[in-house]
C-alpha cells in the first residue's frame, strides 16, 4: 500500500503533519528563528503534500477524449507550485533572521529544540528515502520532488541541531552563542532555496517538453539498432516527458520490398522491447520505405541491394 505513489503521498502528509506540530510546539517554547523556519518549512510541506495526494492519482488517469495524450502534466504544475512555495518560506525565514540578528533575542530551553531537530533528521531520513524508491519505481514527478524537499530537510535540520547543540555548549560555560541560531536560519534557507531551483527545473522542464536524458534516447537507438539488417535505420526520434509518462515517436525505415505486414510486426516488436526497458512509455511508430540508396543500406538481403550490386536494373 505504501509503495503506491498514494499510499507513499498518505505517509508523507501523516509524518509532515507530525513534524509540524512537534516543531511549532518547541518553536514556542524555546523562541528560536532556526526552528521557526523548519516550522515554516514543513508548513509548507504539508499543502506541497496536500497538492501531491490530489495530482498523483489525477495524474495517473488514462488518457481520454478531452486530454488525448494523458494526466501527467498535473504532477509538473504541481512541482513547480511547490518550487514557488519554498521561495515563499525562504523570503520568510531570511526577514525573521534578520530581525533577530539586529535585534537579538535568547533561546530557551534549548534541549527542546536539541530533541525536535534529532527526532526531524532521523525520520526526514527514513521518509526521503521510502519517497525515492517509490518515485523512481512508479516514475512520479511530484513524488521525486517531495523527496528532494525532504532530503533538502535533511541537511538544513542537521544544521539547526548543530547549532543548538553549541548554543547550549556554550551556555554551560556562560558563553553568549544565541546569534548562531539566526545564522544558521540563513544557512537553512540557502538550502532551501537550492531545492526549490531543482524542483523548479525538474517540474520547467516536463511543462516546455524537454526531450528524454541522453542515456534513455541511447537506449532507445540501440534497441531498433539490434534489428539493422531487418530494418534499414531511423530518425526524426522525438522524446518527452509528460509526469511519470514517457511519450516517444519515431520514423522507422523499412526496406521497400517489406509487406504491410512485417512492418507492423517489426512495430510491435520495438514498441514492446521499448516499453519493456522504459516503463509508461507511449510510442508512435511511423513507417517509411527506403530512398533506394543501396549502396548504404544493410539489409543485405534486400532484392533491390541485390539488382544495384549487379550494375542497377
Amino acid at each position: 500500500m505504501l509503495s503506491t505513489p498514494r499510499g507513499a503521498a498518505r505517509l508523507m502528509l501523516v509524518t509532515v503533519v507530525g513534524l509540524f506540530v512537534f516543531k511549532v510546539a518547541v518553536g514556542l517554547l524555546t523562541g528560536s528563528v532556526s526552528i521557526w523556519a523548519q516550522a515554516a518549512d514543513s508548513s509548507l510541506d504539508i499543502f506541497a503534500v496536500i497538492v501531491t495526494f490530489l495530482t498523483v492519482g489525477f495524474s495517473a488517469k488514462p488518457a481520454d477524449r478531452e486530454h488525448p495524450f494523458g494526466h501527467g502534466k498535473v504532477e509538473d504544475v504541481a512541482a513547480l507550485v511547490q518550487a514557488l512555495l519554498l521561495v515563499a518560506a525562504v523570503v520568510a525565514i531570511d526577514y525573521a533572521a534578520v530581525q533577530r540578528i539586529i535585534h537579538g533575542q535568547t533561546i530557551q530551553v534549548s534541549e527542546a529544540g536539541i530533541a525536535v531537530m534529532l527526532v526531524s533528521m532521523v525520520t526526514s531520513i527514513f521518509l526521503s528515502r521510502h519517497l525515492f524508491r517509490v518515485a523512481r519505481k512508479t516514475g512520479s514527478i511530484a513524488l521525486e520532488a517531495n523527496a528532494n524537499n525532504i532530503r533538502g530537510d535533511i541537511y538544513s535540520t542537521g544544521g539547526v541541531l548543530a547549532a543548538l547543540t553549541v548554543v547550549r555548549i556554550g551556555a554551560a560555560f556562560n558563553m553568549d552563542l544565541d546569534i548562531l541560531d539566526p545564522i544558521i536560519a540563513l544557512v537553512v534557507s540557502v538550502l532551501i532555496l537550492r531545492a526549490a531551483f531543482s524542483v523548479g527545473r525538474m517540474a520547467f522542464a516536463g511543462l516546455v517538453d524537454v526531450r528524454l536524458p541522453k542515456e534513455e534516447e541511447d537506449l532507445i537507438l540501440s534497441l531498433i539498432n539490434e534489428h539493422i539488417g531487418q530494418v534499414v535505420g531511423v530518425h526524426r526520434v522525438r522524446t518527452r516527458r509528460s509526469g511519470s509518462q514517457r511519450h516517444i515517436d519515431l520514423h522507422l525505415v523499412m526496406p521497400r520490398g517489406a509487406s504491410v505486414e512485417e512492418a507492423h510486426e517489426m512495430c510491435d516488436h520495438l514498441e514492446q522491447d521499448i516499453q519493456a526497458k522504459l516503463p509508461r512509455s507511449n510510442v508512435t511508430i511511423h513507417v517509411e520505405p527506403c530512398d533506394v540508396t543501396c549502396a548504404q543500406c544493410a539489409v543485405l538481403g534486400c532484392d533491390l541491394r541485390f539488382r544495384d550490386a549487379r550494375g542497377g536494373a
